[in-house]
């Protein structure tokens, strides 16, 4: 990013150049425009976001601490508050993303209405959504160097030089609210040529890194439902190889591929790979099928079979013509999945586990990496999950193992709030806030991120509002519960104009017609201005 003052010589040159006609244009003016929109296109993000995304997995390769998070958002809006409350809270934006979520894009965002999580929405909707989100970020960036912008002008013509050149280096040392995005592609809606051209328009829209999962395209449940069906390695690797082509043709050299696997939970596969040779990926995804030993006479005609370490075995194929997997194999397929994905071109794993327990999932991403040391996981935090009752079973499991005594507490019950004030559950909860670093440092998880919760958020806070608004509390469930809040907070949007950009648009007109501008801030009239010293 080039400094203001560097912009500022730039439109000079400009306008000696061309700007004969251009008495009206000030300098100073454009050149505050310039920096206030950093980001030209959705490519200029994605370049600036991948280039984070390599340095942050670097940084964790050399120390587990250093993880990295995100929260799932479904509306820009939700998204830019986040990023604004980063750097409210923290003073800065690293090692924080957004996660966009295929789930939330289909309950939220469809033109069809609320869907389940099965790739039915429209799979334009999900760049339409990156576009989205990486607007109301850049206006972030514009609404907050705006009123260092303002504040500059002000202390030059107060002759404050001291002020001048403070409020310059923290227009020039800006930290943006332009994060990477970790983009769900689900299954990549369609063969490996539809999952291209999607690819190029969410990188288009930003997208520096692509989570891409090994189900059936048109047969794709949420991950943590019943019924999902794997691809065969080779049909997966190809869309692997798609999303690739999309990054290296648009110019984002360092675009990250997430790849996920949902066979811990997957029974079922749609098709049986061609093997060429034995021991191939074929053939080693063809073992896993559950099959029955069989003589010849009890074949059928038009029968698939299998002929396995000399006999001929018929595989268990359900009415539907899907093929059932073994029993007990669900381990062993993450495992060759996770490695074959990462030794094809993918640089990070997404492994979608039935609960959150650290050792559960150290010991699958620990065999991973006895063959591929530097593998990282990006892993969904699940409000699916019941995280309460999860770990609270497991501190129930632990008292155990040390020989506690746990005659007070019914393991299948641990959900009650008569445990809230427990030994067990204090437990429990310490677990559940060290459960991300403890994974970042046991099980190579280099990304934690919520799946939904912005979703249950935004039900949550409407239902208490509602509750208190048309209940006794009349207007004061608002005023107590909502505004009051905002504005002994310091939270931005209770000065609502400004945050929609009201401020941004004054400046704008003034810079535009000068003294004939017509502003909405500056009167007594404007309500805003009731939140000004607070």
């Amino acid at each position: 990013m080039g400094t203001y003052q560097s912009a500022l010589e730039h439109v000079r040159g400009v306008k000696a150049k061309l700007g004969g006609t251009w008495n009206a244009i000030r300098p100073e003016d454009a050149a505050r425009m310039i920096v206030q929109n950093r980001f030209r296109t959705g490519l200029d993000i994605a370049k600036y976001t991948a280039a984070i995304l390599r340095q942050d997995m670097a940084e964790y390769d050399a120390d587990s601490s250093k993880y990295t998070q995100s929260l799932g958002c479904w509306h820009g809006f939700i998204a830019q508050q986040k990023m604004i409350a980063n750097k409210k809270y923290f003073g800065t934006t690293s090692k924080r993303y957004i996660y966009l979520s295929g789930w939330m894009v289909a309950a939220l965002r469809s033109d069809f209405g609320p869907l389940p999580d099965q790739s039915m929405h429209e799979k334009t909707s999900v760049p339409a959504l990156i576009e989205e989100i990486y607007t109301f970020l850049r206006q972030a960036d514009a609404k907050e160097l705006n009123d260092l912008f303002r504040a500059l002008q002000k202390a030059e013509a107060a002759g404050d030089n001291a002020k001048v050149k403070e409020l310059e280096s923290q227009i020039d040392n800006f930290e943006t609210h332009v994060v990477p995005i970790i983009a769900d592609i689900d299954a990549g809606f369609g063969n490996e040529e539809a999952t291209y051209l999607l690819t190029k328009k969410m990188i288009e829209a930003g997208a520096a890194a692509i989570q891409i999962e090994n189900q059936v395209s048109d047969a794709k449940q949420c991950g943590h439902q019943a019924g999902k069906v794997t691809v065969p390695h080779e049909d997966f690797l190809a869309k692997i190889n798609a999303v690739r082509y999309a990054f290296l043709e648009l110019g984002i050299d360092d675009g990250v591929i997430v790849a996920r696997t949902d066979s811990e939970g997957a029974d079922l596969t749609q098709k049986i790979p061609v093997s060429k040779e034995k021991g191939d990926l074929a053939s080693q995804y063809i073992s896993y099928l559950d099959t029955n030993e069989i003589d010849i006479s009890e074949a059928q005609d038009d029968e698939i079979l299998i002929k396995r370490d000399g006999k001929l075995h018929r595989p268990t194929r359900l009415a539907s013509g899907l093929y059932q997997f073994r029993e007990g194999t669900q381990i062993d397929r993450v495992v060759l999945d996770c490695v074959t994905s990462l030794q094809n071109g993918a640089d990070m794993l997404w492994i979608e586990t039935p609960t959150p327990n650290v050792a559960e999932i150290a010991h699958m991403v620990n065999r991973v990496k006895e063959i591929v040391p530097n593998a990282k996981l990006v892993y969904n935090n699940s409000p699916s999950f019941n995280w309460t009752l999860n770990f609270r079973q497991q501190a129930y499991d632990r008292f155990v193992a040390e020989g506690k005594d746990v005659s007070a507490y019914d393991r299948a019950k641990l959900m009650s709030a008569d445990y809230d004030t427990t030994e067990l559950a204090q437990v429990a909860d310490e677990m559940i806030r060290t459960f991300q670093a403890d994974a970042a440092r046991e099980a190579g998880v280099f990304h934690h991120l919520i799946t939904l919760p912005t979703y249950h958020t935004a039900a949550l806070s409407t239902h208490e509002l509602a509750k208190g608004y048309f209940g006794e509390e009349g207007m004061l469930a608002y005023v107590a519960g909502v505004q009051r809040k905002e504005i002994r907070g310091g939270i931005a949007c209770v000065k609502h104009q400004a945050m929609a950009g009201s401020d941004i648009g004054d400046d704008h007109k003034e810079i535009f017609a000068g003294d004939n501008a017509l502003k909405a801030g500056d009167d007594s009239k404007n309500t805003m201005n009731q939140f000004a010293a607070h």
